[in-house]
């Protein structure tokens, strides 16, 4: 055979070649975990309560007429000052054109004794800010002690009476007309809840369907179901936790006001 008559043949191999290629589905970005660690310190020269705890958020900040949205977040220890931290999230939770920065405070049993007052960016093109100084809150800042009432936002502190870890963020939002929203520590909920009297009611969540960390997904789903089996409500007087109970007066769980 020619080298002529090889060419057509091989023209339509490689045409056939580029086709196939062209009709191969795009392949999507694949997901990577990633961290981000550094420290919370202060100025002040005191010792902060046993009980203190100093909280990290990763907020998305890119609309300046709309709240932040939260990325990722950590709760740890306030033993221990620098308190170190580290966040983790996904690759694809970070977007190149929008604007991210790191919150922190520290809170004592709801009480916020210590604020970021400075932008910290991160992912800008410079270094990442995750040495974050915060600022002491006065006591005339302090806001006011909210009437009791289970309408508000909260984070689990306990589940069927054993404490949770800092590490795993369960949070619940009741608002005024009975919507309910929050994360079970993975995937992001939302339904409805009847308040009464000292009465509450929650109906059946409905949530996002992420996978995270077997200990993340067995607090979520034991938090949801247990949901369904509360029918009363109180708060606390000594702590201010909002505790959540069975028909028959047992708590199921507390949380503290966010």
């Amino acid at each position: 055979m020619t080298m002529r008559s090889l060419r057509p043949l091989i023209s339509r191999r490689t045409f056939a070649g580029l086709a196939f290629a062209a009709a191969l589905p795009s392949i999507p970005a694949v997901a990577a975990p990633r961290t981000l660690s550094g420290t919370v310190s202060y100025r002040e020269r005191m010792l902060l309560p046993p009980s203190a705890i100093v909280e990290v958020k990763l907020l998305d900040v890119s609309l300046a007429d709309a709240p932040a949205r939260t990325i990722a977040e950590t709760r740890v220890s306030g033993r221990r000052i620098p308190a170190p931290w580290t966040l983790h999230f996904d690759s694809q939770q970070i977007e190149p054109r929008r604007s991210y920065a790191l919150q922190a405070r520290i809170l004592d049993r709801g009480q916020l004794l210590f604020t970021t007052t400075e932008r910290h960016g991160v992912f800008a093109g410079g270094p990442d800010q995750t040495e974050i100084w915060v600022q002491r809150v006065a006591a005339q800042d302090q806001p006011a002690t909210p009437a009791s009432s289970p309408i508000g936002s909260w984070r689990l502190a306990s589940l069927g009476g054993a404490e949770t870890p800092a590490s795993i963020t369960t949070a619940i939002t009741i608002a005024d007309d009975g919507r309910v929203s929050g994360r079970g520590g993975c995937n992001g909920f939302g339904g409805n809840a009847t308040v009464r009297g000292r009465t509450i009611r929650f109906s059946r969540m409905v949530s996002t369907m992420m996978a995270c960390a077997p200990d993340v997904m067995n607090q979520e789903q034991r938090f949801l179901k247990t949901l369904e089996r509360v029918h009363r409500w109180s708060i606390e007087r000594r702590t201010g936790r909002l505790a959540l109970l069975d028909r028959g007066g047992r708590p199921l769980m507390t949380l503290t006001r966010q």
